[in-house]
């Protein structure tokens, strides 16, 4: 008989052929590198003050929330959180989930379903997309980016619940989502507009709000948020936040609601810690905007051939095509002590295999100044001739 795993040495074999075979590479507690690859954007995972919430909380909640949050798992330390991000993003309520991907998940099946359609913007998180396969409505994939795209879709729906999925700032190249045009057409078309807000808070907006607050949507009855504690406040964790009325529908209908366990009292703590830091040092979103374009204008005068942007938010890409050069790039910034995300398909579309340098507020000068040099080091040569051979000097690819 045939090998019922036989297929899955076929495939791994092919992704390597390609350039796709990814392996995890743990961490050490220190490392000699600047960390560029990290969704660490205000530089708050190992703030001390950060960490002592989540020593705190785990010393008087204990290590887990003990069950789901309908049984035994929320605590008042759940709702402390929940009132403080709503507070932050000008929403009127919040409801916390243990990850950023199951809030997305919870928020999306439980806002449409079956007979509804869900309109999904073409480069949307994965989260956003397999909420929108598993809710059973009819999906429309467009580009958020063109609301006039987005407006023919729900003009020929014929469905009488309507809902706009799209990430608010994209995971990859950091472009902002037209969200005043798209809330405008929501509204016109009877839908609701769903925001993916990830990698907006604590980057836009004021005090590091988000982008829905930036647009002024964040109180709006027909908008809802989500978001992830993951990322700018240094934690684990994600939430909903929208009106009172599908905060409410969320808890008797968002399945990775009601079936997961609560999140985790540490995770809870080490992100109101986050919150409040933010609160008192508002300038930490400047620093991450100075810094993202130090990095750029880096990038840009090591490799001007390769038309990097000026940031938006938090992230740089830098387009180098094929997997192979830019696993290969990778590699060399890491040898000479620069740590850079490498997103290839199917992150990012065939031929755009890329770079992704993430700054973060506490990046220091002399940390800035090794990132000129690496980027110099590592990108001329290939503006220089090494980009059609797939080679980076010095690095095996």
């Amino acid at each position: 008989m045939d090998d019922p795993l036989g297929w899955l040495d076929t495939t791994a074999e092919a992704r390597r052929a390609a350039g796709l075979r990814r392996v995890l590479s743990p961490r050490d507690v220190v490392e000699p590198l600047v960390d560029l690859a990290s969704n660490d954007y205000l530089g708050l995972a190992r703030d001390p003050r950060v960490v002592e919430g989540a020593v705190a909380a785990t010393r008087t909640w204990g290590a887990g929330s003990t069950g789901s949050r309908l049984v035994t798992g929320s605590t008042r330390l759940h709702a402390d959180l929940e009132e403080s991000l709503a507070d932050l993003v000008g929403a009127p309520a919040a409801l916390v989930f243990s990850s950023g991907y199951t809030a997305n998940l919870g928020a999306v099946t439980a806002l449409s379903g079956r007979g509804a359609v869900v309109v999904s913007d073409v480069a949307a998180h994965a989260s956003l997309v397999d909420a929108a396969r598993l809710s059973r409505a009819r999906v429309a994939v467009t580009r958020c980016s063109r609301p006039a795209d987005v407006d023919a879709v729900l003009a020929d729906a014929g469905e009488g619940r309507r809902l706009v999925v799209t990430d608010g700032v994209d995971s990859v190249d950091g472009g902002l989502a037209p969200l005043t045009e798209l809330h405008a057409v929501c509204r016109a078309r009877g839908a609701i507009l769903l925001v993916d807000d990830a990698h907006g808070l604590g980057v836009r907006g004021p005090g590091g709000a988000g982008l829905v607050a930036e647009a002024g949507l964040a109180g709006e009855p027909d908008v809802v948020t989500t978001v992830t504690l993951s990322k700018s406040l240094g934690s684990q964790g994600g939430a909903v936040l929208g009106s009172p009325t599908v905060i409410a529908h969320l808890v008797d209908a968002a399945r990775s609601f009601i079936f997961d366990t609560g999140l985790a009292p540490a995770c809870v703590g080490a992100a109101l810690a986050a919150l409040e830091v933010l609160r008192l040092e508002p300038d930490r979103v400047g620093a991450l905007h100075r810094a993202a374009a130090a990095v750029a204008a880096s990038a840009r005068a090591a490799a001007p051939g390769l038309g990097v942007a000026d940031p938006t938010a938090a992230m740089v890409p830098v387009v180098l095509g094929e997997p192979d050069l830019a696993v290969a790039a990778r590699d060399a910034c890491a040898a000479a002590g620069l740590r850079a995300g490498c997103f290839r398909p199917p992150s990012v579309p065939e031929g755009t295999s890329r770079l992704r340098l993430t700054a973060r507020a506490d990046l220091t000068a002399d940390d800035l100044a090794l990132v000129d040099r690496v980027l110099h080091d590592v990108l001329g040569p290939i503006v220089g001739g090494s980009r059609s051979s797939g080679a980076v000097p010095g690095v095996a690819s």
